[in-house]
């Protein structure tokens, strides 16, 4: 949820405690008083109203100080006029609908852990530092610039660096959301945080581990989370002219009456259950919906926003794009076929784990390809992979590293990924890779300015911007921004906040902070639980659609719980005036209330249930 003033933070944490202990009050008391005709029976009553209440009239006060009228206002004056009328029984009636509403919503809203958290769960802990005699293990924070340190396969880089010995790879794609495994040798530098591939590397520290890029992230994210907007909820906003109206039908009876007690029976029969209880059942509904379609929401006010974000920011890799290297080009050489290129690349990459070997399998077994067998296979870091294929030397390296005769015969590089084929040492073919999109995005998108009225679309990625710029032609958005670090995505995303609603829709560490500062920030697939925890909403697959019927479920949330509440405020308002005219006494109007509160329950609990569509493109 958004971040809340203090003392309202403080009764959230109470209200399932005061829930109980009203109700049980209440039970004690109709015991006491009708089955064992007991003396005392107000006692448990006035002991729910002073635990109840008082946590209430703080938050009230310290909400008024800010210039805010709640939609629990009316409550806490029912509650004190109660008291002061020897009312009990419908001052602990109110403070166990209040408090009860207040528990349904805090049970919605409830996280798992912070984001922050995660972040740190994520950090390295360990670095291996090379000392004579071999390697000693120290905490991050003790590691200095200039220290040599060993990163194992599988582990995560403890601080940035540089390479000084080893060949490999490592995958950056949490931080920089590249899609792709970048080499690593000598003089290539690391970043902390990145994942080390098969081979060990030997790296000299060039920053302190509280300098290092994942250090920074984690302060880019405190920083955004500490300035998470905080949103205006429906219900504050009904109550915004409910209130004073409530308020001025029970001043204007009392002094039309000069009964008092019809001051109370009306303020009992306005208290705003409608908003207080109906609205979150209907959100509780919706998060259940979400979850049965595969949408974990983390905060309800998701759904209320979600259909008012008119500027739409994606991230590329893996939210628009399946995030993996495709093959999407073969270029052979003169008088060799492209699919006998590819058939013997296929034979030669079954027996590597290099993150293009999967590539060259997928599109071989597309074009009918069988992958013939390999013998005498040698994949050597940073010079490519060699073997007999079919009684043919076939050799799969990089430009920079293939003979200077066949480079001369090499098209010009382009962008992407390539590496070059070689067979019986001539140029065979070269194989270019891109990170393609998802079938469904170009269709995705081009849906949402007609039917969610979105203004702009934007594509934002810490990728190269010849990169962004394909996939944008591809998916058809004008508008994008490339090559930009979170810190400047936060930046980009906080403006244009400034300006309007937005969401943001991403899957990598990098993305973060900028899907904690959005109106709406919706995490695609379960890879990061940094990512996960940044957001408002989880969409649980690789599945960009699924964001279509998460917009729907927020619609029909906001229009069965307005329904509810305005459908109950209608009632509430009749029910009022017969307050106002001495027809309903203050425990009648709370009998009264408690009959509209039913109503209104039932029909938010319509929001559970699917409508006959979920998505529409």
């Amino acid at each position: 949820m958004p971040a809340s003033a203090p003392p309202e933070r403080a009764y959230r944490g109470l209200e399932a405690y005061i829930a109980v202990f009203s109700a049980g009050a209440i039970v004690l008391a109709l015991v006491l008083e009708y089955a064992l005709r007991r003396p005392g029976a107000q006692i448990p009553l006035y002991a729910a109203i002073i635990a109840g209440g008082a946590p209430l009239l703080f938050k009230i006060v310290a909400r008024f100080a800010q210039g805010e009228l709640g939609s629990d206002l009316l409550a806490g004056v029912s509650i004190v006029t109660a008291a002061a009328m020897r009312q009990p029984l419908v001052g602990a009636i109110l403070v166990l609908m209040l408090s009860g509403g207040g528990a349904l919503e805090e049970f919605a809203a409830r996280r798992a852990s912070s984001v922050l958290d995660a972040l740190a769960r994520r950090m390295p802990q360990l670095a291996h530092r090379r000392v004579p005699g071999g390697l000693e293990d120290v905490p991050v924070e003790r590691v200095a610039v200039a220290d040599t340190l060993v990163v194992l396969p599988h582990e995560l880089c403890p601080v940035d660096g540089t390479v000084v010995e080893g060949r490999g790879t490592m995958d950056e794609s949490y931080l920089t959301g590249e899609p792709f495994q970048i080499s690593k040798t000598p003089g290539s530098p690391v970043l902390s945080g990145a994942v080390n591939g098969e081979s060990a590397l030997t790296i000299v520290a060039g920053k302190l581990a509280r300098d290092s890029r994942y250090a920074s992230i984690m302060g880019v994210m405190a920083q955004a989370d500490a300035n998470r907007p905080r949103l205006r909820r429906l219900a504050d906003r009904l109550a915004a002219w409910y209130t004073p109206l409530a308020l001025v039908i029970a001043v204007a009876a009392w002094l039309a009456s000069s009964n008092p007690s019809r001051f109370l029976a009306v303020l009992v029969v306005a208290t705003p259950c409608p908003l207080l209880i109906a609205i979150p059942v209907a959100v509780i509904g919706a998060i259940s919906l979400s979850a049965a379609r595969g949408i974990v929401i983390k905060d309800p006010t998701v759904l209320e926003k979600i259909e008012t974000c008119r500027t739409v920011i994606l991230d590329k890799t893996g939210t628009l794009t399946v995030g993996r290297p495709t093959l999407v080009e073969i270029i052979p050489a003169d008088g060799v076929a492209g699919d006998e290129a590819l058939r013997l690349a296929a034979g030669l990459e079954r027996y590597s784990r290099h993150p293009l070997a999967a590539a060259v399998l997928d599109a071989a077994r597309q074009r009918g390809l069988s992958a013939p067998a390999a013998a005498n296979v040698s994949e050597r870091p940073g010079l490519g992979l060699t073997g007999t294929v079919d009684g043919r030397a076939v050799w799969i390296t990089g430009r920079k590293s293939a003979p200077e005769e066949a480079r001369r015969l090499l098209p010009a590089a382009a962008q992407g990924l390539e590496c070059l084929v070689l067979v019986d040492g001539a140029a065979a073919a070269v194989l270019r890779f891109r990170d393609v999109p998802r079938p469904e995005s170009g269709a995705f998108l081009s849906h949402l300015s007609p039917t969610h009225r979105v203004t702009r679309l934007m594509l934002l990625s810490g990728d190269r911007e010849s990169e962004v710029r394909y996939l944008a032609d591809q998916v058809g958005i004008k508008e994008i921004a490339a090559g930009k670090s979170p810190e400047e995505k936060l930046a980009i995303v906080r403006e244009e906040t400034a300006k309007g609603s937005t969401l943001f829709i991403g899957d990598g560490i990098n993305d973060a902070p900028a899907l904690a500062a959005a109106t709406v920030g919706v995490a695609i697939g379960a890879g990061s639980d940094v990512t996960s925890e940044a957001a408002g909403a989880v969409i649980m697959t690789a599945e960009i659609a699924k964001l279509d019927e998460l917009i729907h479920i927020g619609q029909r949330m906001r229009k069965v719980a307005l329904q509810s509440a305005l459908g109950g405020m209608s009632l509430s308002l009749l029910g009022m005036c017969a307050a106002a005219f001495g027809l309903l006494p203050p425990v009648a109007g709370a009998v009264a209330q408690e009959l509209i509160d039913l109503a209104a329950v039932l029909n938010a609990i319509r929001a559970a249930f699917p409508p006959a569509r979920l998505t529409d493109f």
